[in-house]
């Protein structure tokens, strides 16, 4: 089958390490079953996996790159992928698992015609949804879900600032946020990417570490370093920060006195559980969100996805259609 796959890692020119050709057919194991991709998404962990960032040292190559992905399973229905993989001898909730891994770490992902997962990672895709919409959903979209709604505890009248927006997380949160009723507040150093924020439902935009209108309830953090120091000065006493990422890289050090003295909570997360996943599907077929689409390849032109992202510059997901 045709398949996007890892061959190698170079920290500095990721495509070095990928091939699009002919890879083994998957089987499923027991407890496992075989989806027919019809379209997948590309995230930025796969050019992590590129880079050797964050790999784990078992991994073996080559091995299908790709996290997310809807398709149709072997019974013939329409479903979604959840991403995690757990021990199966794990019975906690699956995202505390130390041993969990992400589709494309261990096992083969979904930048191929077909992939093996675990029976119970399918989600069903509503019959209203497309395969490309419901493919984005898996893991920028779930992740924007849980710091939300279920970290974050906002609901209709809370204020959010969302850091960085344009970004998939950040994208999901303003139009989720938007949906529930919640006042989205958004930074970009892209005047663009703000404007297309508004378009999307949040209430304002401002430049990185521009002085807010009031403090809010929330802070969403994605960026890291470049707007760390802002999150810990614009978020209200007793409000929440939570993390899913440093894009531009690690924190400068934690102001320990404004957290102790203003009782902040902050919280770490990465993706987010099943369920989670569930629940978003059934929010966005209830309020008819559908995920920004950036662009569409074959994926047989996965190179050339792979450098959209690369660039960077993005207003939504890119795609794969077997």
């Amino acid at each position: 089958m045709l398949a996007a796959t890892i061959t190698a890692v170079d920290a500095t020119d990721p495509l070095a390490g990928l091939h699009v050709g002919e890879h083994t057919e998957p089987s499923a194991a027991q407890d496992w079953t075989v989806v027919h991709v019809r379209a997948a998404s590309l995230n930025h962990h796969d050019i992590w996996s590129l880079r050797g960032v964050g790999t784990p040292p078992n991994a073996p190559l080559p091995r299908v790159l790709g996290c997310d992905a809807a398709g149709i399973d072997e019974l013939g229905r329409e479903v979604i992928i959840h991403a995690l993989i757990n021990d199966p001898a794990w019975h906690g909730e699956e995202i505390l698992d130390p041993r969990v891994s992400i589709l494309s770490d261990i096992h083969d992902g979904t930048f191929a015609e077909r992939v093996a997962v675990p029976k119970r990672n399918l989600v069903p895709k509503p019959s209203a949804m497309s395969f490309e919409h419901a493919a984005c959903l898996p893991t920028a979209w779930v992740t924007a879900y849980r710091m939300l709604f279920v970290l974050a505890e906002a609901q209709k009248g809370t204020t959010v600032l969302v850091q960085g927006a344009g970004g998939g997380v950040a994208t999901a949160a303003t139009m989720l946020g938007k949906a529930a009723g919640i006042r989205v507040w958004v930074t970009s150093r892209s005047e663009a990417k703000r404007a297309r924020a508004i378009d999307l439902g949040a209430d304002q935009a401002f430049t990185p570490g521009a002085r807010l209108p009031e403090r809010v309830d929330a802070v969403l953090e994605t960026v890291g370093a470049a707007t760390w120091d802002h999150s810990m000065k614009a978020v209200r006493p007793g409000g929440t920060i939570v993390v899913a990422g440093m894009t531009s890289g690690s924190a400068p050090p934690l102001d320990l006195e404004r957290l102790y003295m203003a009782k902040l909570r902050i919280l770490g997360t990465t993706m987010g559980t099943r369920d989670d996943l569930e629940q978003l599907v059934r929010f966005c077929d209830e309020r008819n969100i559908r995920p920004p689409i950036h662009s569409q390849f074959p994926l047989a032109d996965a190179a050339e996805a792979f450098g959209a992202m690369i660039e960077g510059d993005l207003f939504g997901k890119v795609l794969l259609r077997p």
